[in-house]
């Protein structure tokens, strides 16, 4: 049985590879070089004139002739001046339109873009790649950044606690201006506030105990070009010289790579070094497979300490399989990898099987939720419980009720094929989530450092297998299992995570919203006491290591299921210990618990190590 479920996992990663040898096969696929639009590299010329001819040519190639697109080696700059003109609704990141795109890629198939190890600076505030509606589209060899970030960053020079100020330089240089004793980035088409601070220290890890800092000094003078003097700033008595301070805003306008409807995409060996959003997001596509992809600086001399602006991978209601594996994840900041659906409040019972469900949360909306044929179940949010005995039923018909289609809308009318539970309705907080539009998941060989956050993010109810991972220093939580219909309103319950063969290195350095340990199952659930049946079930915890200065490792809420065998736990002096948490395992509403065959270097006593709250102590065994 379990060697046949194997197979049925890897079919798809089969699938895709298959798909990607057909269109790569010699003497099956069209070479079209950039430079015969005319251009060359390094020429500094607006590129983004160039690519639209370029993707003008692809869209009059048949879609069944494979077509690989080459860019001789060097740099190349591309500019919102010249480039498409969108309207992109994208998950989880600020809905402005229209969005300026250098590569749109849309309604194509069997394309391949190689940069062959060629540089992509872009201009403006812009996305950098586009693929909608794609099949069997491969992105590969090139780096992405922008010469302008949104970013600006503070190297501390001199530390003056007695006058209570700091001489700091700026980085990248100009491009900035002072108002009223508040910092701006200006330039390239936007002008933005920047108000907060990654503080990092001179080694490049994130600064013990000081998350989402605020940058609010009373004084800022620039009294010499790209050189400051900061007064009555909080942070004055805390720092030290050679500490950097990323200052950024909370806009998350526009990802690096974004990928909607689309079929069997694949990213190979692409660095990106900045993104004003997510570093790749994808939303309602099918079977991605990232190699090589890194959010990452630009090696040990870079003089940047950040890379993007909110999560490095992002993937919203996706199916079929995600992988991704042998990618750097560094300086972001929030999660490396973050895989969920969005839940759909009910707004209004129109009968027996009809509904209006709306998105909730700003930053997710006016994007394709279901299609009629797709499985759904029914929540109720206070308690996060399933209704109906686990009642699941398919969509009939779904159509936006606030706008003339579904792009663009918030709210729906659907149909269901069968009578939905009857108490059901806009009286109380219930949401619907579809299961169809759910991945399996394979994150794997990857290294996750020095990030803001939390470093790998899993809600999904099919397989999810995260191993052979290095998570060095993440600011949070390294591995979170969430699960919310209250606020991010993010999809959902974990049926089957392997968490294994990883290296956990001095996580959990600092408090954010969901880390109460290094791996943290923590569901939101306003009214966990009513809780009658649980959120996750099926996590197992084995063969990790995990080096740390503090105690947390474990904590799950509302978790049927959870194995914890095989794992190695060490002390490390880097940090004084500080987490509330003060438990190794700190379980609240669990059941059905093993804990076995682990090492831990300092000892290990069950009666202070483990917390167990709301659960019945034979649920648990520790062996």
């Amino acid at each position: 049985m379990m060697r046949l479920h194997s197979l049925v996992f890897l079919l798809p990663f089969l699938f895709i590879l298959g798909c990607r040898s057909n269109v790569s096969s010699p003497g099956e696929e069209r070479i079209i070089s950039f430079e015969t639009f005319g251009i060359q590299p390094n020429s500094k010329k607006n590129a983004s004139i160039f690519a639209k001819k370029l993707i003008d040519s692809l869209q009059k190639i048949p879609a069944n002739e494979g077509v690989k697109v080459i860019f001789p080696k060097g740099r190349y700059d591309f500019y919102a001046t010249g480039s498409f003109t969108r309207e992109y609704y994208i998950s989880n990141h600020d809905q402005l339109n229209p969005k300026n795109v250098a590569f749109a890629l849309e309604n194509l198939e069997n394309i391949t873009i190689d940069g062959q190890g060629s540089e992509f600076i872009f201009h403006g505030r812009m996305i950098p790649f586009s693929i909608i509606k794609g099949e069997n589209i491969s992105l590969q060899n090139f780096s992405i950044d922008f010469e302008n970030p949104a970013f600006r960053q503070l190297t501390i020079l001199a530390v003056d606690e007695n006058k209570g100020e700091v001489t700091a330089s700026v980085f990248p240089e100009n491009n900035h201006v002072i108002e009223n004793h508040k910092f701006y980035r200006t330039g390239e088409s936007y002008e933005l506030n920047l108000f907060q601070a990654m503080p990092f220290r001179a080694d490049r890890r994130l600064a013990y105990q000081r998350s989402d800092v605020a940058f609010n000094p009373k004084e800022i003078e620039e009294i010499s070009p790209n050189q400051l003097r900061i007064k009555g700033w909080y942070q004055i008595p805390l720092t030290s010289v050679g500490e950097r301070f990323a200052l950024r805003s909370h806009k998350r306008p526009t990802p690096g790579v974004f990928i909607s409807q689309s079929k069997n995409t694949a990213v190979d060996n692409i660095q990106l070094h900045y993104a004003e959003g997510m570093g790749l997001l994808a939303q309602m596509s099918e079977n991605i497979f990232l190699d090589g992809f890194s959010v990452a600086l630009k090696g040990k001399d870079d003089p940047r300490y950040f890379t993007t602006q909110a999560d490095a991978t992002h993937f919203s209601a996706c199916k079929g399989v995600i992988v991704s594996k042998n990618g750097l994840y560094e300086g972001m900041a929030d999660d490396a990898i973050n895989v969920h659906g969005t839940y759909l409040k009910i707004i209004k019972r129109l009968d027996a099987k009809t509904v209006q469900a709306q998105y909730m949360h700003p930053q997710a909306w006016g994007f394709v939720w279901g299609e009629k044929g797709d499985e759904v179940q029914f929540l109720e949010s206070e308690k996060m419980e399933l209704l109906g005995d686990n009642f699941t039923t398919k969509i009939a018909s779904i159509y936006a009720v606030d706008q003339p289609r579904a792009f663009g809308a918030k709210v729906f009318e659907i149909t269901f094929e069968n009578e939905i539970p009857k108490e059901i309705n806009e009286k109380g907080k219930f949401s619907v989530e579809n299961l169809t539009w759910t991945p399996e998941v394979i994150f794997s060989n990857n290294v996750i450092r020095n990030n803001r956050a939390r470093g790998a993010l899993f809600s999904t109810p099919k397989k999810v297998i995260c191993e052979n991972n290095v998570f060095d220093h993440t600011h949070g939580t390294a591995i979170l299992l969430c699960g919310d219909s209250n606020g991010w309103y993010e999809t959902g319950a974990c049926r089957e995570v392997v968490i294994r063969n990883n290296q956990f290195i001095n996580a959990l350095t600092s408090n954010y919203q969901f880390t109460n340990a290094i791996i943290s199952i923590y569901p939101e659930i306003p009214n966990l006491e009513g809780q009658e049946k649980f959120f996750h079930s099926g996590i197992v915890i084995e063969n990790n290591t995990f080096e740390t200065f503090d105690q947390p490792i474990l904590y799950a809420k509302s978790t049927d299921g959870i194995v914890f065998r095989n794992n190695v736990i060490t002390h490390s002096d880097e940090f004084e210990p500080f987490h509330w948490n003060k438990h190794r395992f700190f379980f609240e509403k669990v059941k059905n618990v093993l804990i076995e065959k682990n090492q831990f270097e300092n000892g290990f006593n069950p009666e202070k190590d483990v917390r167990i709250e709301l659960s019945e102590e034979k649920g648990i065994q520790i062996k």
